[in-house]
């Protein structure tokens, strides 16, 4: 196997006029020019296919990941350029290929594997240990998700509550209840009968005033600055940890004390399971935050059939054996008549694409829910002959939303990171302002042939 990848790598650099070097038993360094990246890049790294599939006839599938840092004459920062590019390729899952100037900006090529699933706990404890000193050497937790909240993120914020709670803390779970959709807003309904519980949710106004030095931030199902609840809060204070099962987009939060991103996870709910687990049994998990927790799991893996592990079931488990009540759930979940009726019309304007592609859209005049996007593309995913969906509609006046899904052979985060969204290799959206309807599906069709005509020439 060692030999077989190393010579797959040594024929690609010579065949490419690079200087390949390995520097250790898994890494390697390559220095080429710019004009032998525009060939590589015309050519999407067919590399990455190649070691994919060779060690997948071994039985033993490997991936490749590269950084690469461009556009820039000192040595130093063209180093730190390729090493961050790395970084992110691999805290995305790796299989992929990672271009990172000095602006900023990143390009992404690959990432046709989901991430597989960690068997070991170790690092859940570990991470549950490091949450739980940060906790106690703090005088009081925030919580916050991003905005228009699922129940993934308010479930794994009342999760990361209790955490507080058990390591004797004062936490409050901040939210715009302004921005809530039926679901959180039935969960919510279900909080307000638990007193103590309900006085723990508090305005982004009401979270500045009580901000101090030794005040921690957690960020739950978001890595994003700009999609956090406050932005200004996130400023505001200097401690942050940041728990997600995104993949990493390049929007960070800046210097945060400790981050839990696993893309393997189901939902950041299971994650904040895990790390219970680990904590002082001080106190006992009661069923309305159990079932929060279980109620975001099922959420985001549309009732345990979608990005699903051995750990996701464990979860599972753990919480129904503390009282999660799956009924309440149902309950949480249910759709009223109006909701059902605008997401069929959405899925009547459907078409029918070449590789498998569903597209639909809806009309100039009417604005949908997020939620409705969302639960049309997964409805046409559901469809005999689709592999991906993708549905565009208006949200509101000035913006459209597009929502994408698809089996897994379809990359639809890299195709919405090319229209300036992102999220999973499955499961992914993108927001675009100030255009028609017809605009967002060229745009969407445009990315769509870059992405198919790139896979056919590697």
């Amino acid at each position: 196997m060692n030999s077989l990848v190393t010579s797959m790598l040594n024929k690609w650099a010579k065949d490419y006029g690079m200087y390949l070097k390995r520097i250790s038993s898994d890494r390697f360094v390559a220095v080429l020019n710019e004009g032998i990246l525009s060939t590589l890049e015309e050519n999407k790294f067919g590399i990455l296919d190649t070691i994919r599939e060779e060690t997948a006839r071994l039985n033993i599938p490997l991936t490749l990941s590269l950084g690469i840092g461009t556009e820039t004459q000192s040595l130093p920062e063209l180093g730190a350029l390729a090493q961050s590019s790395l970084d992110l390729a691999l805290g995305r899952g790796g299989d992929q290929v990672a271009i990172k100037l000095p602006t900023g900006k990143v390009k992404f090529y690959g990432g046709k594997t989901n991430p597989m699933e960690k068997r070991t706990r170790v690092r859940a404890r570990v991470i549950s240990h490091a949450l739980k000193e940060s906790i106690v050497e703090s005088d009081k937790v925030l919580i916050m998700g991003h905005k228009h909240p699922d129940m993934d993120a308010i479930g794994a914020a009342i999760g990361i509550r209790k955490v507080a709670q058990l390591n004797q803390r004062e936490a409050y779970v901040v939210v715009d209840f302004n921005d809530l959709d039926h679901g959180v807003s039935r969960l919510m309904e279900e909080v307000k009968q638990s007193k103590d519980l309900y006085s723990r949710f508090i305005s982004p106004e009401g979270a500045m005033e009580l901000v101090t030095d030794e005040t921690l931030l957690v960020v739950v199902d978001t890595h994003k600055p700009s999609l956090v609840v406050d932005e200004k809060l996130l400023s505001r204070v200097e401690r942050v940890i940041v728990i997600d099962h995104h993949r990493r987009g390049e929007d960070f939060i800046e210097n945060p004390l400790l981050v839990y991103m696993e893309p393997y996870a189901s939902s950041t709910a299971e994650l904040v399971t895990e790390l219970l687990e680990y904590q002082p049994k001080t106190e006992k998990i009661n069923m309305l935050e159990a079932t929060a927790l279980l109620a975001g799991i099922i959420v985001d893996t549309k009732s345990f059939t979608l990005r699903t592990g051995s750990r996701t079931f464990d979860a599972a488990s753990y919480l129904r054996s503390k009282g999660a009540d799956t009924v309440l759930v149902q309950k949480f979940l249910k759709e009223n008549i109006e909701t059902y009726i605008a997401r069929s019309k959405l899925i009547e304007s459907v078409e029918l694409h070449e590789h498998g592609i569903a597209i639909a859209v809806g009309d100039d005049e009417s604005h949908h829910d997020p939620v409705i996007i969302a639960q049309a593309a997964d409805t046409l995913l559901s469809m005999d002959e689709v592999e991906a969906s993708f549905v565009i509609a208006k949200r509101t006046e000035n913006m459209i939303g597009i929502s994408a899904r698809s089996l897994g052979d379809v990359n639809v985060q890299i195709i919405m990171e090319n229209l300036g969204g992102g999220g999973h290799l499955t499961n992914a959206a993108t927001q675009l302002y100030d255009q028609t309807i017809e605009d967002a599906k060229s745009q969407l069709i445009n990315a769509l042939v870059d992405f198919f005509e790139g896979r056919s020439s590697t």
